[in-house]
């Protein structure tokens, strides 16, 4: 991974995200303007962390966590909401370098777990969380309201 950076978002990487989680969620209908004030609220957020990855001045992954104080966990959990790697650069240990960064991150902020959630279809991404030590442990359930 030539010439690559990880770095905190700022309001100006929005427009690459979007792009990106194009790709995350493609039978999604993505409202630009929506997500956009959900990822400017979640840049003001103590609770929330958001981070790119850059190979020279092109964002080429994007991972986020949330911070819940957590019953359960007696303490600190973090949540990845999302991680997504451009596919033109995949299989290139960027998604990897991510996932150890917000981990990193999590630790700082006193997290004792890292959850996260993927959909049944995301074969491959079951495999890569399993690969870097995340193991399942319950069913999601959802309900719109």
């Amino acid at each position: 991974m030539k010439n690559f950076q990880i770095r905190f978002c700022i309001a100006d990487d929005y427009a690459a995200i979007f792009e990106l989680l194009k790709q995350l969620w493609i039978d999604k209908q993505l409202n630009c303007k929506v997500l956009q004030a959900v990822y400017e609220n979640a840049l003001k957020s103590d609770r929330q962390k958001l981070i790119i990855g850059l190979i020279g001045n092109k964002i080429v992954g994007f991972c986020s966590l949330t911070i819940n104080n957590n019953l359960w966990q007696g303490g600190n959990l973090g949540y990845i909401d999302e991680l997504i790697v451009d596919e033109n650069f995949r299989g290139q240990g960027i998604g990897k370098t991510l996932m150890a960064e917000i981990t990193k991150i999590a630790r700082e902020n006193n997290c004792k777990q890292i959850e996260l959630s993927s959909a049944f279809h995301r074969k491959e991404a079951h495999q890569f969380y399993k690969n870097s030590g995340y193991e399942k442990r319950a069913y999601l359930f959802s309900k719109a309201i």
